[in-house]
């Protein structure tokens, strides 16, 4: 691979970029605040909504997702039709630490895993709904409009929950499907998402 300089003689003094150093772009798509909502949905061609081979991969940041009632936050995707059941494998790890610094942990996480499932995906675990406890964090699919390859995706989520105890939880796996994924949607597994904000973007 070539080395690529630049005709400065310092990094501050660097105002441009080559124009063969790629550089990406992250572009706002859709943002949807909820509001006791049931569940908050992401469908290509639907309130402005792109969500097709536009972009290669596709980034869901959340941020503050608080339950109405003591819940757990998931994900699940759609690959054609109205349901949200596409067939996913997936892997769940999750760090944890409590404020007293005691009891720090890694693990991974048989019974949150998936197996060739058309369940939803578990996100974040024993949201409590005191105003202490929310989730936040994001979750990226890469190419979501193939009808060829698997759908690779891959979420981290911050959680600060009851006993004063932080995680950080990594679900990563795959859609196993070949139908293009045209949907994405994120609910609590009982009650409503009392408040919160959700984005979508799409990466160049």
């Amino acid at each position: 691979m070539a080395l690529i300089t630049v005709s400065n003689n310092s990094l501050t003094a660097v105002t441009a970029l080559p124009a063969s150093v790629p550089t990406g772009s992250l572009t706002l798509i859709k943002s949807i605040t909820a509001s006791s909502s049931a569940s908050i949905s992401f469908v290509d061609g639907a309130s402005d909504v792109v969500f097709d081979d536009t972009y290669k991969s596709y980034v869901f940041k959340f941020i503050n997702i608080h339950p109405a009632t003591a819940s757990v936050f998931q994900v699940n995707f759609r690959d054609g039709g109205t349901d949200y059941d596409a067939t996913k494998t997936t892997t769940y790890f999750r760090a944890r630490h409590f404020e007293n610094g005691t009891s720090g942990a890694l693990g991974y996480l048989t019974g949150y895993d998936e197996a060739q499932s058309t369940g939803v995906q578990d996100l974040a675990l024993d949201l409590g709904a005191d105003n202490d406890q929310s989730c936040s964090g994001e979750l990226t699919i890469f190419n979501p409009s193939s009808t060829t390859f698997v759908k690779h995706f891959i979420a981290t989520v911050q959680e600060a929950v009851a006993d004063d105890q932080t995680r950080q939880n990594f679900v990563a796996g795959y859609c196993n499907v070949t139908a293009a994924i045209d949907g994405v949607q994120f609910s609590m597994s009982s009650g409503n998402i009392d408040s919160g904000i959700i984005k979508l973007y799409g990466v160049l």
